[in-house]
């Protein structure tokens, strides 16, 4: 502990107005943490004056003196010891930052990490060069937009909603985007178009791979059958040599892993004789999937999905895209453009 006092006779500067005084009212002391020094912790323990404000129309009548670099108003810790608190707490947030401190000798509770993290001032917002915006599920069926600097890799703002109106309008006031990666989604198009003119709107590598991978899976469903037909002649029994490939590939995957346990678990409580309600309380689940479990022959019944069975528009499906993407979703405009340029015929929607 150290024990310190301010000099008397030396004029501090009005919290209020600013105006100089050396009036004396009072002292009182302040008992301030400092940073630890040779690993034991340093409390300083000053006695400052309390002053009469000489300014009349000060709305102040007396005022604390403030030691520069000692002392901030209503703060307990000087401002080294701040400093390093929030450093702390922006690097490892509350509960790692407390465990840092604790090693720093400084006794602080995550709690307190984190309101002093969340009185550090953000950063000023930069515009970036290249902006990435998604959106992201708070609760339930409410979604929000997430603005990210893709270059940088760190966020810039959020907001609840997707529209295409906030975006434009956050873009006109940031201007100098030249790329902005999005999904697919129409209404960032319209708000990217809008907001940022002169932007290159990209898909990122996530959706694109995702894209990928729906379309292939769509395309191995539905030529499923054709598998066993490209099989070499030696190569086994043709249909039941795919399904077992199939289901051994299936059973790798985590779903299928915790489909066969489940599985097991349901058969073996519902073969007691136990109700469904019964056996899904002791389990976890809900009814519907333990009646869906205990009605199956095999765990591959659960996981398998149904191959998508053709249709009539798979030909026109790349056109039908292109003209959602631009804007056109009522199915009976796209509907009449079909039977127009002839693709249908007398085919009904």
């Amino acid at each position: 502990m150290i024990e310190a006092c301010t000099r008397s006779r030396v004029p501090a500067g009005c919290s209020g107005c600013g105006v100089v005084s050396d009036w004396t009212h009072s002292r009182y002391v302040r008992h301030l943490a400092d940073a630890a020094f040779g690993g034991r912790p340093v409390r300083i323990d000053l006695s400052v004056r309390r002053l009469y404000c000489e300014n009349g129309s000060c709305p102040k009548v007396t005022f604390a003196e403030q030691v520069s670099g000692l002392t901030v108003r209503y703060q307990r810790r000087t401002p080294l010891l701040q400093h390093l608190v929030e450093s702390v707490g922006v690097v490892l947030a509350g509960r790692g930052g407390a465990r840092m401190l604790r090693v720093l000798n400084v006794r602080l509770s995550r709690c307190t990490v984190l309101a002093q993290l969340m009185r550090v001032p953000l950063p000023p917002v930069e515009t970036p060069r290249v902006l990435g915006v998604d959106d992201f599920a708070l609760y339930g069926g409410t979604y929000g937009t997430l603005l990210v600097d893709a270059t940088a890799r760190l966020p810039l703002t959020l907001w609840e909603g997707r529209d295409a109106e906030q975006l434009s309008h956050w873009l006109r006031e940031h201007p100098g985007v030249e790329v902005a990666c999005r999904d697919g989604s129409l209404t960032y198009r319209q708000g990217i178009t809008a907001g940022a003119t002169d932007a290159t709107q990209v898909s990122d590598r996530f959706h694109l791979w995702q894209g990928l991978s729906r379309r292939v899976q769509d395309i191995a469903s539905a030529h499923r059958s054709c598998l066993a037909a490209a099989l070499p002649p030696d190569s086994g029994t043709g249909p039941a040599r795919v399904e077992e490939t199939v289901e051994n590939t299936t059973a790798d995957t985590r779903a299928g892993s915790h489909a066969r346990r489940l599985f097991g678990a349901v058969q073996a409580l519902t073969r007691t004789g136990r109700s469904h309600s019964s056996v899904a309380r002791e389990l976890g689940l809900n009814r519907r999937t333990v009646s869906k479990y205990a009605r199956a022959h095999t765990w591959q019944e659960v996981v398998r999905r149904p191959p998508r069975k053709p249709s009539s528009l798979d030909p026109y499906l790349d056109y039908l895209q292109q003209r959602w993407d631009e804007g056109q979703h009522s199915a009976k405009i796209l509907h009449e453009e079909l039977q127009s340029k002839g693709y249908l015929g007398h085919y009904h929607a």
